[in-house]
């Protein structure tokens, strides 16, 4: 059987309240239920994906068939201790190949292969805190995520879009 994937990205700083961990609750388990998603993939470097990660891990106490996948961005090669250390949080990791050699671009090419690998993405972005000085990794992969037609719920306003 084919799994059913989900992949989370925002931003590195979020406005982390109790009602956005009961949202994301409410979303991920709604997935898990009524659409059969069983694998979620995690990027890094945001609290974003810090939050998701604690919330998946709780429900899977409910749901123990779920799997938390990290997808590294750096780190092509890993020693057993660190992997070890990585499963205690994740089931798997992995280096997605075809960002080998890809510089300061290897973020915005992991989250890439986590939309590809995706059915539903859970995007944190705010356009009012969205970086001004550089282009936001978040916004790349929005855009990139709106352009393969995947499916997507935002917040912290939920909207959907398919």
């Amino acid at each position: 059987m084919k799994s059913i994937t989900c992949c989370f990205f925002g931003h590195r700083t979020i406005n982390e309240t109790e009602e956005l961990k009961l949202k994301l609750n409410e979303i991920i388990e709604k997935l898990i239920v009524d659409e059969k998603v069983d694998t979620f993939l995690f990027g890094s470097k945001s609290r974003f994906n810090s939050l998701c990660l604690e919330v998946v891990t709780k429900i899977k106490e409910k749901h123990p068939h779920i799997k938390r996948i990290y997808v590294r961005a750096e780190y092509p090669y890993i020693s057993e201790h660190y992997k070890n250390y990585l499963l205690e949080s994740y089931e798997d990791t992995y280096y997605p190949e075809n960002i080998i050699g890809s510089g300061r671009a290897a973020y915005v090419e992991r989250n890439y292969e986590m939309i590809d690998k995706s059915h539903y993405c859970i995007v944190y972005y705010d356009e009012a805190n969205a970086p001004t000085t550089r282009k936001s990794g978040t916004k790349i992969a929005l855009d990139y995520a709106l352009k393969k037609q995947k499916y997507i719920i935002m917040l912290p306003t939920e909207i959907t879009n398919m």
